[in-house]
């Protein structure tokens, strides 16, 4: 007895067969420590300088204590500007 069309059912798999929960995804915020370690420069300096020269922090919350975090893409870009000049 030939059976019709199935419906798909996507059972959390990708066109490559594996699971997304298995993927390994690079995070697109990172904090102000990371940045420093990438610059090999102290995390002061990152607060105090980095915006001075082109590079854009996003602040999560309000006050002296806020977290600054940054787009790793934009790091990486702000990186490659700067080897330029």
């Amino acid at each position: 007895m030939p059976m019709g069309p199935q419906p798909h059912t996507d059972e959390g798999h990708t066109e490559n067969g594996r699971s997304r929960q298995h993927r390994s995804v690079e995070p697109v915020l990172i904090d102000t420590a990371d940045v420093a370690t990438m610059l090999s420069m102290s995390t002061s300096w990152v607060y105090r300088e980095a915006s001075k020269l082109g590079l854009k922090g996003y602040k999560l919350g309000r006050g002296r204590n806020a977290k600054v975090l940054y787009k790793r893409a934009e790091v990486f870009k702000w990186l490659e500007q700067q080897k330029i000049h």
